[in-house]
């Protein structure tokens, strides 16, 4: 019996000044996708995708494990996309075989008056073929068990977003100054400062 379950979780965030731009942190994909999970988690495959090992998911008496490859890139008028291009099911061949995951999500500065805040959302959706017993479960109770399971690891990620990101941000733009002494001019002068964006 092939069931599916979803979430959804959006996200805003008030950014305080700094001397260098958010929307130049958001290209620091690793450190980006390190603020979201727990970097110990996380491999790096190439300069777009990485290899997300989640946390065991319990689903009633059946724990998983999903390791989820993901994309994240940046579009040219600052949004930073992730999408999830693969995901398996280590030690659980049976599942593996019939288990779908779908994520998406984004993250955009906005300018609020004089401020900047981040505005963003995240899709989750999973798609299980369940072996018995599971298939004599009324599909309503497994549907609503999943979605607050997948509700769960969003709210999860979105705490770790809104703890996380900001005290980042603020480490990553001191070293940046520390090592590019003049940024504080070039952006004062209302020029970008130029240095490594990957």
């Amino acid at each position: 019996m092939v069931t599916k379950f979803t979430a959804s979780q959006s996200v805003e965030i008030p950014v305080p000044e700094q001397p260098v731009p958010i929307g130049h942190y958001l290209r620091q994909r690793r450190r980006l996708v390190n603020a979201l999970t727990d970097p110990s988690r996380i491999q790096q495959i190439s300069d777009e995708v990485f290899r997300l090992r989640m946390r065991p998911l319990s689903f009633m008496s059946l724990s998983v494990q999903p390791t989820v490859d993901m994309r994240v890139w940046a579009e040219s008028n600052g949004t930073i996309r992730l999408q999830s291009i693969a995901c398996e099911i280590l030690g659980f061949e049976y599942i593996n075989q019939r288990f779908a995951l779908s994520l998406q999500g984004f993250l955009i500065p906005e300018q609020i008056g004089t401020g900047t805040r981040l505005r963003g959302r995240a899709d989750l959706q999973v798609e299980v073929d369940f072996p018995p017993p599971f298939c004599f479960t009324p599909k309503p109770i497994l549907e609503t068990t999943g979605n607050s399971l997948l509700k769960s690891v969003l709210l999860t990620v979105k705490q770790r977003l809104l703890h996380q990101l900001l005290a980042d941000y603020n480490d990553w733009v001191k070293s940046t100054q520390e090592t590019l002494p003049n940024v504080n001019t070039s952006v004062n002068k209302g020029e970008l400062p130029i240095f490594n964006l990957e």
